[in-house]
């Protein structure tokens, strides 16, 4: 029998997306999925949309947020799944048996973390590919170095967030970071990549709007590093960019 999965979706006037994540998920060949879904109180019609496919969540709420952590934490309040993953509302699976697959390679494995690739999109040409995001050459090391898997495509065990703890939300964009920094840096986590891309993401999220948040984010990946005890500095951070222009190119 495969391992329950929570699938926690945050997200805010995301009315032009929100129909296409709602549906990939309910696509899943796996029948041991809780859908778990967290508004931040929209106003674009997203809470419409999510109510028309209300049947197929397990929990639904809108509600005022301080921004996309604290909505990851309600999420996890309410997760009782055995695997945990988080699927932003503008992103989709890339096959329906994206879950099922990673539950079984988790559970025959007895893996705390599995994670995989993405591939990124833009929302006038969702079906045509702008980069690939390869998480296979990721390490505990590389996060000294900007690195991380790539989030939407990392299931963790729901252990390790009872270990770890929640989400950090003085963070505005890297909150991520600094939670794989605390679950990774100097453990030992029993992890591995599956060389597949198992998401789908549009380009234009809130770590890839324009110089500003890549600024902040930038500054809160050394802040999460220094907080964390992982000896860094800015320009080794900033070292990640060639490889991703190389990725883009390589793609186009």
């Amino acid at each position: 029998m495969h391992r329950r999965v929570s699938i926690i979706t945050v997200c805010r006037n995301s009315a032009k997306t929100i129909a296409a994540t709602l549906e990939s998920v309910r696509s899943q060949t796996s029948s041991n999925i809780e859908h778990i879904v967290i508004d931040g109180a929209s106003t674009d019609g997203t809470q419409e949309i999510i109510n028309a496919h209300r049947a197929q969540i397990a929990y639904f709420i809108s509600e005022p947020d301080t921004g996309p952590y604290d909505a990851m934490n309600k999420g996890l309040t309410q997760a009782t799944g055995d695997i945990i993953c988080f699927l932003n509302s503008d992103d989709i699976y890339t096959h329906p048996d994206v879950v099922a697959r990673v539950a079984t390679q988790m559970m025959q494995r007895d893996l705390e973390v599995l994670y995989g690739d993405v591939v990124f999109s833009s929302a006038a040409f969702p079906e045509r590919v702008i980069r690939r995001y390869r998480s296979g050459s990721f390490t505990p090391a590389r996060l000294a170095w900007g690195w991380m898997p790539a989030h939407p495509a990392l299931f963790m065990t729901a252990d390790i967030y009872r270990r770890i703890g929640n989400f950090d939300t003085r963070y505005k964009i890297a909150g991520d970071y600094d939670f794989i920094i605390r679950a990774f840096w100097e453990k030992q986590i029993k992890a591995e990549h599956i060389p597949e891309t198992l998401v789908r993401m549009q380009t234009g999220g809130i770590s890839n709007a324009g110089w500003r948040s890549k600024l902040l984010l930038n500054r809160e990946v050394l802040e999460a590093c220094r907080n964390n005890g992982v000896r860094t500095n800015l320009l080794m951070i900033l070292s990640k960019y060639p490889r991703k222009t190389f990725e883009l190119l390589a793609t186009t």
